[in-house]
């Protein structure tokens, strides 16, 4: 029998082969399975950690941009804060401040308090006087009566008395009040609130008073005048009116229907009394101040002191010889020499002087 021939790649050593291959391929599979489980479990755990960490970032953020506007608040409210502690600070300074005024204000008043006890505890006797005088034939309580509105008793020294009493009556832009600002203002206001300003109330009031004091057996005349001189009643330039109720509530209705307004010309105002028949033995001029033009109408826009003073000294000059002359002298602002100039003039003419406070009469 022939000898049978070696073969390398036999059906056993292929089998013997596959076998083997396959048991390293089973083992590779087992081994990658096992693998990815685990890398599997590992990674989700790292990713449930990444989220977790992720979702603390986005709070972290968020609790950062509520910290970032809680500061602008802070800071805000720092601001305002500030703002209102300087304010306070400067209230609490100017309440010290109040307070000490009012500390010496009191002080003050005390002391004025004081001394008008002792005013009208030596006024009394004079009050009781003048009382007595009025009851007299000849005042001008029997016409008229009037209660002023003053807390306040006054002694005056001012005759009122005579046979022919003439009262003017200053009407010009400068009765509407004491400063040169508000007159300003006022001459652009209606005239209802120009017949309502203090100041002319209280002219028209110390007419009102003056003609409760005329004699009972005088003649009177009243006139306004600013640029020019007007009779109260109508019709009777240059006339005395006789003293009575009826005439005295006419002129006084009339004034207090006036509007005061234009310049003042004292010269115009004083030649009123030259034209009278007979001449006053008795004027009494209400005003405040002294006058701005003369008997025509200024050539120069600005009339100065020196100019005023030139004008009231033309304006005396047109008055009657050994006319009394009674001022009373309303306030008003940059007219310094106007108490003195009308003093002078009472001194001169043996009338009186007379510069009321705003509670008179």
């Amino acid at each position: 029998m022939p000898r049978r021939k070696f073969d390398v790649f036999s059906m056993s050593f292929l089998d013997a082969i596959c076998c083997g291959f396959g048991s390293v391929v089973l083992i590779f599979m087992l081994i990658t399975a096992q693998g990815n489980s685990h890398v599997k479990k590992v990674t989700d755990d790292r990713r449930s950690e990444a989220l977790l960490v992720e979702q603390q970032l986005l709070d972290e953020r968020k609790n950062l941009a509520e910290i970032k506007n809680s500061l602008e608040v802070l800071d805000k409210s720092k601001v305002t804060t500030q703002g209102l502690s300087e304010r306070v600070l400067a209230e609490l300074d100017a309440a010290k401040q109040e307070l000490a005024e009012s500390e010496a204000e009191t002080l003050a008043r005390r002391a004025r308090l004081e001394k008008l006890k002792a005013d009208i505890a030596s006024l009394e006797e004079g009050a009781k006087r003048l009382e007595d005088q009025t009851k007299k034939p000849g005042g001008g309580a029997a016409v008229r009566g009037f209660k002023g509105t003053g807390d306040r008793l006054y002694l005056t020294g001012m005759r009122v008395g005579g046979q022919h009493v003439l009262i003017l009556v200053d009407a010009s832009a400068s009765m509407l009040d004491e400063t040169l600002v508000n007159i300003l203002r006022m001459r652009n206001m209606s005239d209802d609130k120009k017949l309502r300003s203090e100041k002319w109330r209280q002219a028209v009031t110390i007419a009102d008073w003056i003609s409760t004091q005329i004699p009972t057996t005088a003649q009177f005349q009243m006139y306004t005048f600013n640029t020019r001189a007007e009779p109260l009643v109508e019709g009777s330039a240059g006339q005395w009116l006789k003293l009575d109720g009826a005439t005295l509530e006419k002129a006084l209705n009339r004034l207090r229907k006036v509007v005061p307004k234009d310049g003042t010309s004292l010269e115009n105002a004083f030649a009123v009394a030259k034209q009278m028949n007979p001449q006053p033995d008795n004027l009494i001029l209400i005003t405040d101040g002294l006058p701005t033009q003369g008997k025509d109408p200024p050539t120069k826009k600005l009339v100065d002191g020196d100019d005023r003073l030139r004008l009231f000294e033309r304006a005396i000059a047109a008055l009657p010889k050994k006319l009394p002359v009674n001022t009373i002298l309303l306030p008003m602002e940059g007219d310094p020499q106007a108490p003195y100039m009308f003093w002078s003039l009472a001194k001169s003419t043996q009338g009186s002087f007379m510069a009321p406070s705003r509670d008179w009469p």
